[in-house]
């Protein structure tokens, strides 16, 4: 591990996801979480804390919301199995093959051609298979919202530095899963929300430091961080190395840990820096 604080660069943080559905939240919060990550909790709190204490060194704070319909293609209520009536279960991976062979099919008969169009493309590509997750992050519901701390902690920073943070939604379009805040795995032609995001990258490529940290580290800090890597314009070792990932603030779903530390390794060859949040702080 390395500190990023020996320098007087200004400092941009970009929190991925801090949603109360990817927290494993105590029995007395107010709701549910409907996908847990174990440890997110406990990240999201230091990362809170972090906020607090370097407020006057984050000069830009980047805050991606994961936003579903309750249809979409990864999420239960899209898919009959076998045959009408019988429910997919959450966790449950969806492949091409699958659904020619009748072993799935999405409940709307009329999307057949556009859902293995949409599989073909996604396998094609090496990155996924179609995962179907539990219902998360429904628009505006309150494992959508912001972990308790994370908001208090945002609200503070903005008042404090008197500027706005800036939200990125994904997830929207219920045709295409978006891991990354840059880019949907299948970009939608006729929705340019599912693109290459460029200008996000270039708000993300400033000229200080990026910490990244949020949930989860096995999918959407994942995607998002190799997105960045593979589309910044200036992606020379030393720029890499004014990216830092959190390390005790990014969790992996469980039964994922394995993608994760393929992540960090990965990064870390490439350039990117890993600390924790005590070591980033003054």
């Amino acid at each position: 591990m390395v500190s990023t604080m020996t320098t007087n660069l200004p400092l941009h943080l970009l929190l991925i996801d801090a949603q109360n559905d990817f927290c494993d939240l105590p029995a007395s919060a107010p709701g549910t979480p409907a996908l847990p990550v174990p440890g997110a909790d406990a990240d999201l709190r230091r990362v809170a804390e972090l906020l607090r204490r370097a407020a006057d060194r984050i000069d830009a704070l980047t805050l991606t919301l994961d936003t579903h319909h309750r249809r979409d293609i990864a999420h239960p209520g899209f898919w009959w199995a076998h045959a009408p009536g019988q429910e997919v279960a959450p966790f449950t991976p969806i492949t091409a093959a699958q659904v020619r062979a009748g072993q799935f099919q999405p409940r709307d008969p009329a999307a057949l051609a556009r859902v293995l169009a949409y599989l073909d493309a996604l396998e094609a590509q090496g990155r996924h298979r179609l995962m179907v997750w539990p219902v998360h992050c429904e628009l505006g519901t309150w494992g959508h919202q912001l972990h308790a701390a994370v908001r208090e902690a945002c609200a503070e920073w903005e008042l404090r530095r008197q500027r706005a943070s800036h939200v990125v939604f994904k997830g929207l379009n219920p045709w295409t899963e978006h891991y990354s805040a840059l880019q949907a795995e299948v970009p939608e032609a006729d929705d340019p929300e599912t693109g290459l995001n460029r200008a996000l990258i270039a708000r993300l490529d400033g000229p200080g430091r990026l910490l990244i940290a949020g949930e989860a580290g096995s999918h959407c800090v994942r995607a998002t961080v190799e997105h960045l890597v593979e589309h910044l314009p200036d992606a020379t070792p030393e720029r890499l190395a004014r990216i830092t990932l959190l390390t005790d603030a990014i969790s992996p779903v469980a039964g994922f840990e394995a993608h994760q530390a393929d992540f960090f390794a990965d990064m870390a060859r490439r350039g990117l820096r890993l600390a924790t949040c005590a070591e980033v702080l003054p």
